[in-house]
């Protein structure tokens, strides 16, 4: 209640000076105020000198924003407060405005506004973790104080905090050092067993506070002092398992006294080993180390601090100070056999390594050998030349030995050094494994950078010990354990990505037993490179590939399938095989198509692709080509079988149309015709006259014919029988019987000879469409007699062809031969009948041939061919 009167006291005086000056009729307050993050802000905005707004025509923005009248409280008609939360780290304005629409507001609106800028921040928060420290710079404390400590809470850029270091010397010198760090120094004169206080104090616009106060009684609580000095080992041979450690105080005990804490490792390890802070604790400047490896390096270092409990800081460690024990008798060397190469287990190879804890420089192996068959120990002396420097071997080979006719060999061995012999270690050595079955249960798996190998127990009296073997390549290893032991971390060193076969041999007295192996990987990576595709078999929808399994030394892991990709224009397809897989048909293809191919090997970790090949199917499957040819060569020959057997069938036929039968003009009938002997005319048949149509052409008065001399009839007979004739027409019909082309006898003597030794022949015209031959109109006039098929028209062939042959002329016909012919020509005539084709014929007149011209001739030549007379 108080602060809110002081409030409006406080206004009511900043308003008399502001209508004094005439500036504003609304003032806020407070005026520029550091506000906190996450708390309430309360505002005040008072109406002065004016009556034209009251409390109600105010209003509250917070930048932008207005504030809702929820947060608002009306002191009277001219005060109004308002409550807004604090939220954000940007600083704000806090504007209090009139919203009354007046002229006089709208005229003096610049005068109706008032407002606050509010920077927000964080309360400071007590420091945390105080700690300081004085170093040792010389032979005495630094006057430089250090301390640090952990800050808290949050600040902003317009509310910084600021931290000072307070140091109290006794109770009444003080010393301070202010930062906005995390840490800060004081100089003074360090006061070495004086009491101290120290504390830091946090402190901003919005309040102050302290850390925890740090009181000590002896200000040494804070020295760190520097290294030992002159840290030197001393070794004595007669106790190669220890070395003297002598070293210097850093500082002078008039200002504080020291304990010590001492550590060691052997070369090339990491692990160090500490002495017991109880053997060093007392302020004195040597130690004998113990239990140590003979004839081995080690790096030694020696730190300090003050002597009270929880009070000062360890110091730096020193520098390594290095030594090597004295030499020891060595341990039993490590003893094994490998089958040598290509003898098939009849040749052993005794391989040994250097003791693990060889205690010295191993100079010489020293080795009997037994043999079953005799009893008799053969000695031998291996000298070991090595230099000092030269690392030691993993594996040495010692000896071959034949187990040709040997059942059981007994090896023993020992290592020497400069000291004396270790003891013997030996071994029973066969061509097969002897006793019962080997471990069960064996697995290898890797773990943190090891391979731990795992196994069963074997439970038997006579068994000895586990030998761990493990092969990669030519190389070999192995590793002794007791025969306890079920489960081991191989011990030798392992490369990642590398293939190893383990196995794990159980040793008896007498043998060794029957092994148990695996393979494993200390780590798996993708395959460097894919399987090698050598050959393809190619058929015409299949194909088979046959690939190479990735070299050991290339897989980098197990593989766990193959992947084969084979493509042919945009499809790509994918069949996954099992590991163990080299070859694989791809079926079914496409015939003559070309095909990319390629395969991939996949690990645990990775795969790789191995090279395109590519291959083309065949174009035919096989014995395809020949099933085509064997087929075709049966149909053609099938095809020339039916034709010969048509040809057998059908050989009239073929005959009479190639080879037509053409009439002999030498056994023409019309040799022996005379007027007045003339032939015989048959008279056709109905069915031969079937279908024909005769047409006389220009019939002339046969009389005028008829009228020539009998002696000249008689003359023109005894010169037909002695010329040569020969004559055919290309056509005939049935009409075309045996007739007198020349007047009968009975007609009238005395009537010219108007032919003049003229043949006159008839024109014979077929259908159109006779076997596709044209018709023919001709007339002839011959002083050849007519062929026997002019007067028999019926020794043409019967299939209608008007081919004919030509033959020898005959000199005389006797009537036995006249006859003859007569009937031959009746049969053909009658064979020539039998055949009914709609053919149209023409036939002139034998008085129309009387009439043409002495000298013309007019021929029918059929389209087949045949004789023609000239």
């Amino acid at each position: 209640m108080c602060v809110r009167v002081l409030q409006l006291f406080g206004l009511a005086c900043l308003a008399s000076v502001l209508r004094a000056e005439n500036m504003n009729y609304l003032v806020t307050a407070p005026q520029s105020p550091v506000v906190e993050i996450g708390a309430n802000f309360t505002a005040t905005c008072v109406i002065t000198n004016t009556t034209e707004v009251t409390a109600d025509d105010l209003h509250w923005n917070l930048s932008r924003t207005t504030l809702p009248r929820e947060l608002y409280t009306k002191i009277n008609t001219s005060a109004l407060n308002v409550t807004v939360p604090i939220v954000g780290e940007k600083p704000e304005w806090l504007f209090c405005a009139s919203k009354k629409d007046s002229l006089y507001v709208t005229l003096n609106k610049s005068r109706f506004i008032h407002g606050i800028w509010l920077k927000k921040g964080y309360r400071p928060e007590k420091p945390e973790n105080l700690s300081c420290i004085a170093l040792q710079e010389g032979d005495h404390i630094s006057s430089t104080f250090s301390c640090k400590w952990q800050t808290a809470g949050r600040q902003t850029p317009y509310v910084p905090t600021t931290y000072t270091l307070m140091v109290k010397v006794l109770k009444d010198e003080m010393y301070n050092a202010s930062t906005t760090k995390n840490s800060a120094d004081v100089l003074m004169v360090f006061p070495s067993h004086m009491s101290l206080e120290v504390w830091v104090q946090a402190h901003n616009l919005l309040g102050t506070v302290e850390s925890e106060h740090l009181k000590v009684d002896d200000a040494n609580y804070f020295v760190k002092t520097n290294p030992p000095l002159n840290v030197q080992l001393i070794r004595e041979e007669i106790f190669p398992t220890s070395l003297l450690v002598n070293w210097s105080h850093p500082i002078a005990p008039q200002y504080l006294h020291l304990k010590y804490q001492i550590r060691f490792c052997p070369r090339g390890s990491h692990n160090w080993s500490y002495v017991p802070l109880s053997d060093t604790d007392q302020h004195t400047r040597s130690f004998r180390l113990q239990s140590l490896q003979p004839y081995t390096d080690y790096f030694i270092q020696v730190s300090c601090k003050h002597t009270k409990k929880d009070y000062g800081y360890w110091s730096d460690w020193s520098a390594n100070a290095t030594m090597r024990t004295p030499e020891d008798l060595p341990e039993r060397p490590s003893l094994w056999k490998t089958t040598a190469d290509g003898v098939n287990g009849q040749e052993v190879l005794i391989i040994c390594k250097d003791p693990i804890l060889a205690n010295g420089r191993i100079t010489s192996f020293e080795m009997r050998i037994q043999h079953s068959h005799n009893g008799s120990w053969e000695n031998e002396r291996i000298p070991v030349n090595r230099s000092i420097s030269a690392p030691r071997p993993e594996v040495t080979l010692l000896k071959r030995i034949s187990l040709a006719d040997k059942q059981l060999v007994k090896v023993c061995l020992a290592a020497s050094n400069s000291v004396g012999m270790s003891p013997e270690r030996c071994l029973f050595i066969s061509a097969k494994p002897l006793g019962n079955g080997p471990v069960e249960d064996l697995s290898v798996s890797p773990h943190q950078g090891q391979l731990f190998v795992k196994w069963k127990p074997i439970s038997d009296r006579s068994l000895t010990e586990y030998v761990i073997e493990w092969v990669s390549g030519e190389q070999i290893n192995w590793q002794m354990v007791k025969k306890s032991t079920n489960l081991t971390a191989i011990k030798g060193p392992l490369e990642p990505f590398v293939c190893y076969r383990v196995s794990v041999y159980p040793i008896y007295a007498t043998r060794i037993g029957k092994p148990a192996s695996t393979e494993a990987f200390l780590e798996q990576g993708a395959p460097l490179e894919g399987p090698s595709i050598n050959k393809s078999y190619t058929g015409y929808d299949h194909a088979e590939l046959v690939w190479d399994a990735i070299p050991l030394h290339q897989r980098r892991g197990f593989i766990t399938n193959y992947t084969i990709f084979y493509k042919s224009g945009k499809n790509t397809h994918a069949i996954t095989l099992p590991p163990n897989s080299t070859s694989y048909t791809l079926k079914p293809l496409l015939g003559d198509t070309k095909y990319d191919v390629w395969i991939k090997a996949s690990t645990i970790r990775g795969s790789k692709n191995s090279s395109s090949h590519s291959f083309t199917t065949l174009k035919y499957a096989p014995g395809r080509v020949e099933g085509i040819v064997v087929g075709v060569s049966l149909g053609f020959l099938f095809l020339v079988l039916m034709a010969i057997l048509l040809c057998i069938y059908k050989k009239d036929v073929i005959e009479q149309n190639l080879w037509p039968q053409v009439p002999n003009p030498g056994k023409s009938t019309i040799g022996n015709w005379s007027p007045d002997n003339p032939l015989r005319a048959e008279t056709p048949s109905e069915d031969c006259l079937s279908g024909m149509t005769v047409h006389v052409e220009g019939v002339r008065d046969i009389k005028q014919g008829l009228e020539e001399d009998k002696t000249s009839l008689s003359l023109k007979k005894d010169k037909y029988l002695s010329e040569e004739h020969s004559s055919g027409i290309g056509g005939s019909s049935c009409m075309s019987s045996p007739r007198q082309s020349v007047s009968s006898s009975d007609e009238d003597p005395e009537m010219p000879d108007n032919t003049a030794n003229t043949v006159q022949y008839s024109v014979v015209v077929g259908p159109s469409d006779y076997k596709g031959q044209t018709p023919v109109f001709s007339r002839s006039e011959s002083t050849q007699p007519l062929l026997d098929s002019e007067e028999n028209p019926d020794m043409l062939g019967s299939g209608g062809s008007r081919h004919f042959q030509r033959f020898p002329r005959q000199s005389s016909l006797s009537e036995t031969n006249q006859e003859t012919h007569f009937k031959q020509l009746e049969l053909e005539q009658q064979d020539f009948c039998s055949i009914k084709e709609d053919t149209e014929w023409t036939l002139a007149s034998e008085t129309q041939l009387a009439d043409a011209e002495p000298g013309s001739a007019s021929s029918y030549m059929p389209q087949g061919g045949g004789y023609r007379p000239q």
